[in-house]
């Protein structure tokens, strides 16, 4: 008896821990490619991509907040901004979020590109409003920090991040008009690299671009990266930072176009620099890992279109957005911005 006893209580207790195991499981999605031997540097040989939420329709944007330990991403087409926070799940935080008007310019209405100012401000890439703003979150009220460039209104900005002097350096492409270069309503010739300055001052940085997309800075600021989301010239460029902020020589990082042209999903677009300045940044294939020389190291391949990622938690839990899922995969780097180990 007490032997029959023990053994349905040691069933049981493989029964739940095989249902325990098969959960985390089905819970992971994707593979992690090593190019590289030093990939092993920054991506841990056990490391798995998570999938921490899905049901999206386009997720975009992801920003850590340091304060209330959550993430906020963007789901572009249902016009949306989520939080996400571990043992709570996910939760509607800003609708509408990039759009807040009648009549709709384009389908892509929602928030992009979100990062946070010195102040931990969200900061926001509108789409359907077209225009760069800041959120005050007492009343959830918003203020335009760009909107026009020379009266002319941007097409979509699309992603954008912060120089430590308080600049916003920010792409604008025409995703979010209808018929994006086409469309009527475009009131810019260029789909451009602007600037803009604490006092609302905008610039024209950069105009030799077809679709602008993901941007970020080196760890020593002297080097801007954009991604281009063209499948006929899918690449990253580099531009040196000059002391005025304006950009001087440009020069390809990476070329990617030919994975574009092979099939594999995705385009570069956002991107995420660690400490060492390793960039983290999302095109054919998922998150592709380069070292600062632009050498590929291996790629985070989430089995989807993947979006963009950004640094999270203690800097080094990296959060990704593809297509309809939120995933992360832990790492053993660090994001800037985050104390380092």
């Amino acid at each position: 008896m007490i032997l029959q006893t023990f053994l349905k209580i040691l069933f049981a207790f493989l029964f739940f821990s095989f249902l325990t195991v098969s959960s985390l499981s089905a819970q992971s999605l994707g593979t992690i490619h090593r190019v590289d031997p030093s990939i092993d540097k920054l991506i841990p040989k056990d490391a798995v991509i998570e999938k921490l939420a899905e049901g999206f329709e386009w997720t975009e944007g992801p920003v850590w907040i340091s304060s209330g330990k959550y993430l906020l991403f963007s789901d572009i087409p249902s016009n949306t901004i989520y939080k996400w926070k571990e043992g709570e799940g996910v939760s509607v935080f800003l609708r509408p979020a990039g759009y807040t008007g009648e009549n709709p310019p384009g389908l892509e209405l929602g928030t992009n590109g979100l990062a946070l100012d010195a102040k931990g401000m969200l900061t926001m890439c509108d789409h359907g409003n077209r225009n760069v703003s800041q959120l005050n979150e007492k009343n959830f009220t918003r203020k335009i920090l760009a909107g026009t460039y020379q009266g002319k209104h941007f097409n979509s900005p699309n992603d954008l991040v912060f120089k430590s002097n308080g600049d916003i350096y920010f792409t604008d492409p025409p995703y979010g008009l209808k018929g994006q270069n086409q469309d009527p309503n475009k009131e810019l010739e260029v789909n451009g690299v602007y600037r803009v300055t604490p006092s609302g001052e905008v610039t024209l940085l950069a105009r030799d671009f077809t679709f602008p997309n993901g941007i970020a800075f080196s760890p020593d600021e002297k080097t801007l990266y954009v991604a281009q989301s063209d499948p006929n010239k899918a690449v990253w460029m580099a531009f040196e930072v000059l002391a005025d902020g304006t950009l001087g020589k440009s020069r390809i990082f990476f070329d990617a176009t030919p994975w574009a042209k092979a099939g594999k999903k995705g385009l570069p677009d956002g991107l995420a620099v660690d400490q060492s300045g390793n960039l983290f940044a999302t095109g054919p294939g998922g998150v592709i890992v380069f070292n600062p020389q632009g050498k590929h190291l291996g790629t985070v391949d989430t089995g989807e279109a993947t979006a963009n990622c950004k640094f999270g938690d203690d800097g080094s839990t990296l959060y990704i957005t593809a297509d309809m899922y939120l995933c992360r995969i832990k790492l053993s780097t660090r994001g800037l911005g985050f104390k380092a180990n």
